[in-house]
């Protein structure tokens, strides 16, 4: 795929997404569901969220090499947003409180369906047929079936290792964006370009605590990048990538991603680059997530 391809992808996700945004801010405004408290005691509006995920999901789709690879940047973005805005505008309700995937378990086996139990098996059923829709890359070892399942576990994973990132504002936005710049360097780079300039776009409304992305922006964002680091990449690829994602995800149930950022001082720095400095000690929250402690 040539370069300037790649620019005109993460351009034009980048000027969708801050337009987006915007503009569902204005029409969610006073709708009921669509405000959350982020981790300072700031009322935040979700908009930022569909807005990343179309923004990130369609340029993906246009810029893709092949019409595939299009069609499973689709399934996974628009997927993983979709579900993931089900989870956020109902979540918070009772019946569908539960906290942890062992807790959406617990109440499944109550007879109740939380929307979370709903997001976590929609984002798998489209992150399979994602994968399943990826061109499969020539001479690479493995059986189709295994080459798809890794695929979807890698998408799936990326969805939701970015949602565990999303604790503070710009941070998942700003791991994207550093995540997807090398990717969309390489094969399939549009897909990932799209999803850079997505976050890009949104980024400043996001830093300024007007937006977040809430499980939809979050989930999708890190779907499309899954899709592009699955599409370029065999069974041993997709094996290590599956395997870091993993290992990420299991060390976020026991360690806290912002006390280990908080620890190293380039790490902070990147981290609160454009933010507004934050409570003081003792002020509010401090380890909350930019949504209640139901997300996750």
């Amino acid at each position: 795929m040539n370069r300037g391809r790649v620019w005109l992808a993460a351009a034009g996700a980048a000027v969708a997404a801050g337009m987006t945004v915007a503009g569902l801010r204005r029409a969610t405004r006073g709708r009921a569901g669509w405000s959350r408290v982020n981790f300072r005691g700031t009322p935040v509006s979700l908009a930022g969220g569909p807005g990343v995920a179309a923004a990130a999901s369609l340029g993906a789709a246009a810029a893709a090499a092949t019409p595939r690879t299009a069609a499973a940047a689709l399934a996974a973005g628009v997927g993983a947003g979709a579900f993931g805005l089900y989870d956020d505008l109902v979540g918070g309700r009772p019946e569908h409180r539960a906290k942890g995937f062992h807790g959406h378990l617990a109440a499944l086996r109550q007879g109740r369906v939380t929307s979370g139990m709903t997001k976590l098996l929609g984002i798998g059923a489209a992150s399979l047929a994602a994968s399943a829709l990826l061109p499969r890359r020539p001479g690479s070892p493995g059986g189709s079936v295994v080459q798809t399942l890794l695929g979807a576990g890698v998408i799936a994973g990326a969805a939701n290792l970015f949602n565990l990132l999303d604790l503070r504002p710009g941070r998942a936005l700003k791991v994207a964006a550093l995540v997807g710049t090398p990717l969309a360097a390489g094969p399939c780079g549009g897909v990932a370009a799209a999803a850079v300039g997505a976050a890009l776009g949104a980024l400043p409304a996001d830093l300024a605590e007007r937006t977040m992305l809430g499980d939809c922006g979050a989930n999708a964002l890190g779907a499309v990048l899954g899709t592009a680091l699955a599409a370029r990449t065999g069974p041993v690829g997709r094996t290590a990538a599956l395997a870091m994602i993993a290992g990420l995800t299991a060390a976020s149930e026991r360690i806290s991603f912002t006390q280990v950022i908080a620890g190293q001082p380039v790490l902070r720095w990147l981290d609160e680059l454009g933010r507004r400095p934050g409570p003081a000690p003792g002020a509010g929250p401090a380890a909350g997530d930019q949504v209640p402690p139901r997300k996750g």
